[in-house]
């Protein structure tokens, strides 16, 4: 399985951030066609002790990187990439990966 993975630094507004990503963003993204799941997760701290450079990640997951490439040929992956630059084009950082499996 390969994924989308986005990190985003902390957002000066986090309430503002929050309302926009929960109730804007991830909405469109959830349409992306043959995205399988959307994994979020909230950076509480550092396993090293404070505050973590992160504030959010969001896994999106497809089951292959030719299905990642074509969804992101779709409008829906544009309306999502457009919102994002919106609100957070300067917080985030965009990496694609893929499972390990370890047998």
């Amino acid at each position: 399985m390969v994924k989308v993975i986005a990190l985003y630094k902390h957002p000066e507004d986090k309430e503002k951030f929050d309302e926009h990503y929960f109730n804007t963003h991830a909405p469109i993204t959830a349409k992306i066609p043959g995205l399988r799941k959307m994994e979020v997760t909230r950076i509480v701290g550092s396993a090293m002790g404070g505050e973590a450079d992160y504030y959010l990640m969001c896994e999106m997951y497809y089951d292959s990187h030719e299905a990642m490439k074509q969804a992101m040929k779709t409008d829906e992956a544009r309306a999502s990439g457009k919102d994002l630059m919106s609100f957070a084009g300067d917080l985030v950082t965009l990496m694609v990966g893929e499972e390990v499996d370890d047998e």
